[in-house]
């Protein structure tokens, strides 16, 4: 085992300082992003559309507010396009099992409701995947629908510090190079 560990500790010494803090913070955040959607995936669903709401609004949108709980009319919650509230955004959000994909009716069911309320614009927003027909459908609209899967939607809350709280920070220094006089 003595090559072993000669061998690991070769590639750790090719590996800079940055490149394993990257790795590590990365590792962290996966795992973070994993174990978030499987918290997501168990809440309640109404609950579930109040963090999207408050994603919505902690990426910089407007006020959101979700719709009432049950005859919402396939929109689980509005948001404005900026804080003036010039224009507004529909989303749809699906709480599903890993292995349950969205529908592809759902989407076109979307695309039907924001043409009902002359809405241009639409989040739709799972815990799980899109089938891969989806993007067709979206083709085929001139709406601007944006989807969210469960990954994205995981990296988003941990981006904007939704459901997350930081545990740790470092702070990397380097040399101010104009604080020293030029010799």
């Amino acid at each position: 085992t003595s090559k072993d560990t000669t061998k690991y500790e070769d590639e750790i010494e090719k590996v800079t300082p940055d490149e394993l803090m990257d790795k590590g913070y990365n590792s962290i955040n996966a795992s973070l992003a994993q174990e978030l959607l499987e918290k997501l995936r168990t809440i309640d669903p109404y609950f579930f559309e109040q963090i999207i709401a408050d994603l919505l609004s902690a990426m910089g949108y407007g006020k959101s507010k979700v719709t009432k709980k049950s005859g919402d009319g396939g929109i689980d919650g509005e948001v404005n396009q900026d804080k003036l509230g010039l224009d507004k955004i529909f989303f749809q959000a699906k709480k599903y099992g890993k292995n349950n994909c969205v529908a592809a009716r759902d989407v076109r069911d979307f695309v039907g409701t924001l043409d009902l309320y002359g809405v241009n614009k639409g989040i739709f927003i799972t815990t799980s995947e899109f089938p891969k027909d989806t993007e067709d459908i979206l083709n085929k609209t001139p709406k601007n629908i944006i989807l969210i899967n469960g990954h994205k939607l995981a990296k988003l809350m941990i981006e904007y510090n939704v459901g997350v709280s930081p545990e740790k920070t470092y702070e990397i220094k380097k040399i101010n190079i104009e604080f020293f006089p030029e010799e």
